[in-house]
């Protein structure tokens, strides 16, 4: 998966406008990157990724690139 559809995932995840995301967008200045959308993720990486995430690991992420990490 290409870093783009990554981006367009995680869009989705936070229910945000397309093209809004950018790998070095800070995940603090969206109010949509919120406890819902760290269940979310966690959800969807498990569904999508069959990868196990933790709440320390979303706790860490502090860019958009840092979530798109483990999308592999």
């Amino acid at each position: 998966m290409k870093d783009q559809e990554k981006i367009e995932l995680l869009e989705e995840i936070m229910d945000v406008e397309p093209g809004t995301l950018t790998l070095e967008k800070e995940l603090s200045e969206f109010d949509e990157w919120d406890s819902l959308t760290a269940l979310t993720y966690i959800m969807t990486m498990d569904e999508k990724f069959h990868k196990t995430v933790s709440g320390e690991q979303i706790k860490s992420f502090v860019t958009v690139a840092d979530a798109l990490e483990l999308m592999k």
